[in-house]
């Protein structure tokens, strides 16, 4: 069982999927087209979504990391495979955005305490000072 995660940009849900296999998280591409648009519309966002893809090939943009592979709980409770995109996909993607809202999502993608990263940032910096790592030892049986 993956792990799924959901974070809300302008309560817009950004939908995430670990994947074991490779260690990293996998986003929404609707989902992540939603929330910097502020489109409440899935088939909207979807036609955009596929719209941009191919703007992006013919500019020579390459997002390498967009798998079709996970599904994604739809509004109907149906699960659907879906476009997903890696943290550095996310990257491309709103920085070669044909407007500006995509900055303030970056933003918020990047430095947010409320998105998947920050939480986990955030909890790491809490386990450490705790001081609790000093007192183990790497290695060992107590450590685990």
């Amino acid at each position: 069982m993956s792990k799924i995660s959901i974070r809300f940009y302008n309560d817009r849900e950004v939908r995430a999927i670990w994947d074991e296999e490779k260690s990293k998280w996998w986003f929404s591409a609707i989902d992540v087209i939603r929330a910097i648009n502020d489109e409440a519309d899935y088939v909207k966002a979807g036609n955009y979504w596929r719209w941009l893809k191919k703007k992006f090939t013919t500019d020579g943009i390459q997002l390498v990391s967009v798998t079709h592979d996970f599904k994604f709980e739809a509004p109907d409770g149906k699960r659907r495979a879906a476009d997903a995109l890696d943290n550095e996909c996310v990257h491309i993607l709103a920085k070669h955005y044909p407007n500006n809202k995509a900055l303030a999502f970056l933003d918020w993608f990047t430095y947010s305490d409320n998105t998947i990263d920050g939480q986990s940032k955030k909890k790491a910096y809490q386990l450490f000072e705790s001081g609790i790592l000093k007192s183990l030892e790497p290695g060992s049986i107590k450590c685990l």
